[in-house]
């Protein structure tokens, strides 16, 4: 395993250099100017080409690229254009309420589908699967930002059952309050994976209930429910990790959105004040975390599909 964990890792370091190669180009390359933001009506063109060299970006995109890239392999990702506070200290500051939000989400997601799923595929074609089935597509088709806004009318602006905005109330410490801000940003971005992992399971139950394993488990006389719970619920699970693993993409994304829409202290909100205003060290200090986090998850989650399932690990021991 000490192998293949290396490899991988090896593997990420030309990944993170070609999404750095193309986010940089994409930045730099997209309409507009971050030096406009600074220069008022009564500067000079040499104090305008001062702070262009002040702020680092007087030399050619190529130039700029391996500057970023040399700072970045000593741990520095600059200061932002904005502020001028360090890039990283900002990020892992608002990392925290970010991995909170996904974690809930992810956990409530899973919590949901697994019964969802399992009861649809039992049901195949009957009402109850129909049921399942229409809502799992209404909420992968959904969108979340539209989503957001309905449930802020309803249940913060018209009910006043739940807050709209923020982490915390002004003034309140606890973990009670927490979780009252935390319902409905983790409902809605729990929404798309949790009717992607419905949908999957049901395909994995019918699928299980099929093989000969299952008819002979029912000729000896074994009840439905310990077939279920013993045998077809670890085989539909298991290509589940794999699945998770894949739509990390859509949580970080996801909570791109859903932080701004809920003034999420979190890192979308601070990446999109970034977009915003054209901080060039801060979105691709947050695009690179980002790639990080889809390439460390994908890795966690192979990992702990070769341990969930023996025969993964035998197939690939020479890797391994």
């Amino acid at each position: 395993m000490k192998r293949y964990i290396i490899k991988r890792i090896v593997q990420m370091i030309p990944v993170l250099i070609l999404v750095s190669i193309f986010s940089f180009m994409i930045i730099h390359f997209a309409p507009g100017d971050p030096l406009n933001m600074y220069i008022r009506p009564d500067m000079t063109q040499q104090e305008i080409n001062e702070l262009r060299v002040d702020l680092g970006l007087d030399g050619t995109i190529v130039e700029q690229y391996f500057a970023w890239l040399k700072n970045v392999c000593k741990g520095n990702f600059g200061n932002s254009l904005i502020n001028h506070q360090p890039v990283a200290s900002q990020i892992f500051s608002k990392l925290p309420a970010t991995i909170l939000l996904m974690g809930t989400s992810f956990v409530l997601s899973v919590l949901v589908a697994i019964p969802l799923g399992l009861w649809s595929g039992m049901k195949k074609n009957k009402m109850t699967d129909q049921v399942i089935s229409i809502l799992a597509y209404i909420g992968i088709s959904i969108p979340a930002f539209w989503l957001g806004l309905m449930l802020i009318i309803v249940f913060a602006l018209n009910l006043h059952w739940l807050p709209s905005n923020g982490m915390r109330t002004v003034g309140v410490k606890s973990v009670f309050d927490v979780a009252k801000h935390l319902i409905l940003p983790g409902i809605v971005l729990s929404i798309g994976n949790m009717s992607v992992f419905t949908r999957y399971i049901r395909s994995n139950t019918i699928s299980q209930l099929e093989e000969e394993y299952v008819l002979t488990a029912r000729s000896k006389g074994i009840t439905e429910r310990k077939i279920m719970l013993k045998h077809v619920l670890k085989n539909c699970l298991l290509p589940v990790i794999t699945l998770a693993g894949m739509n990390l993409a859509s949580l970080v994304t996801g909570s791109f959105i859903i932080e701004s829409v809920f003034g999420w202290p979190g890192m979308g909100t601070l990446g999109m004040s970034a977009i915003n205003s054209r901080d060039y060290p801060m979105i691709m200090a947050f695009t690179m975390l980002s790639c990080l986090i889809l390439i460390i998850g994908n890795l966690i989650a192979d990992l702990l599909y070769g341990i969930a399932d023996p025969r993964i690990k035998q197939g690939g021991k020479k890797n391994w």
